[in-house]
């Protein structure tokens, strides 16, 4: 680091140095926090989207079944006219300073769950419509949790440059130049010293 090697900047350095050291190990007790809260969260959205796949896949496979047993004019009539009013709100929570989001879903239901007659359709039906009640929640869900895990890898990504940056750069610079300035405080302060004897010296002689 290009400073004077005064001990004025030896002081603020020495300050520098501990101010950094006491950031690098919040940083890094953070950055070891995010990442055991990232494995847990990972964990979780694994085994939340492996059900919601399966659910995705039972809906699709019921609607196919009662498209088997109707017409497709009968499956556009039955399902124009939905009975359920969907409102997503969205906020966000802290989670060790990083904004994740929140959805909440409110769902109006106007008359029965069911937009349709049961004269005109079949009981798959009933059964698909019922199956994709229930996904639509978990499928909210797991966007949510696959956000906030994309979220925390990134701001982790950033922690740990911040923790090299001060690990390996910052840190190592400042200690080196504390060093180069007392290396230079104790050459003046030796050349003072043999300046003073040497004055000393002459002086003696002169007067002897």
């Amino acid at each position: 680091m290009n400073v004077n090697p005064t001990r004025m900047e030896l002081k603020k350095l020495k300050a520098r140095l501990k101010t950094a050291q006491r950031g690098h190990k919040l940083l890094k007790d953070k950055t070891d926090e995010m990442v055991r809260r990232f494995s847990v969260l990972v964990r979780e959205t694994k085994k939340l989207r492996d059900s919601v796949e399966q659910d995705v896949v039972n809906v699709l496979r019921q609607f196919s079944l009662a498209r088997g047993f109707m017409s497709r004019k009968e499956i556009e009539l039955a399902f124009s006219m939905p009975t359920v009013a969907v409102d997503l709100e969205c906020t966000t929570v802290n989670v060790l300073n990083v904004e994740i989001p929140k959805l909440n879903l409110q769902q109006t239901q106007s008359g029965t769950q069911y937009p349709y007659s049961f004269v005109d359709v079949t009981s798959e039906a009933d059964y698909a419509v019922l199956l994709v009640s229930k996904v639509l929640g978990k499928l909210l869900q797991l966007a949510e949790a696959e956000k906030a895990t994309a979220m925390l890898a990134d701001e982790i990504e950033k922690s740990k440059r911040r923790v090299n940056a001060l690990e390996y750069v910052m840190i190592p610079n400042i200690e080196e130049t504390i060093r180069y300035i007392t290396m230079k405080l104790d050459e003046n302060e030796r050349a003072g010293l043999t300046r003073l004897m040497k004055v000393k010296s002459m002086i003696e002689e002169r007067n002897g």
